[in-house]
């Protein structure tokens, strides 16, 4: 059965009903204290608080991303600009290659004229020398036969005129 309709639950005599009056009295007296209220500012200040934490805690995380986005945009700047330094780095060397094969082929060619020259020059010489070698030793057979010829008196017409072409031919 129901306990609020029993024979003596609402007598000033049960305990229970001065600690349902001692109860009420108690949150009488902490609301007329203003206990809700201050509980209230608390939470509220609390809730403030965390909302301001929040509130920031956004504000960085936004910043942090913006952050991470420029970061990204450097990197792929970065990136982009070294792909051009490479590319103008191996233009550098293909054109630096094909200016020294030419630098090469010139030098090489002019060396080569160069000793084209000597050569042809030491030619010129050795066969002026050569030259000089046979007139003089035709000029001393020539001499040693006029001598012996002088010295025995006879003439020979092939030797006199195998003299006489000597000149021509030595000049």
């Amino acid at each position: 059965m129901n306990l609020i309709f029993e024979h003596g639950i609402w007598s000033f005599a049960n305990a229970e009903i001065w600690v349902g009056i001692g109860l009420i009295l108690f949150f009488g007296i902490l609301v007329a204290a203003g206990v809700p209220k201050i509980a209230a500012k608390a939470l509220d200040a609390k809730a403030a608080k965390i909302q301001a934490d929040l509130d920031e805690a956004t504000r960085l995380r936004a910043e942090a991303e913006a952050l991470l986005v420029q970061i990204r945009k450097e990197k792929a700047e970065a990136e982009a600009q070294a792909a051009e330094m490479m590319a103008q780095a191996e233009a550098d060397a293909r054109r630096l290659e094909v200016e020294t094969k030419a630098k090469l082929e010139e030098t090489l060619a002019r060396r080569q004229k160069m000793a084209e020259t000597r050569i042809a020059q030491a030619e010129a010489q050795a066969t002026t020398e050569v030259k000089a070698a046979a007139a003089d030793l035709a000029a001393k057979t020539a001499e040693q036969i006029l001598t012996a010829r002088i010295a025995s008196g006879a003439k020979d017409p092939l030797l006199d005129s195998a003299i006489a072409q000597i000149g021509d031919r030595l000049n």
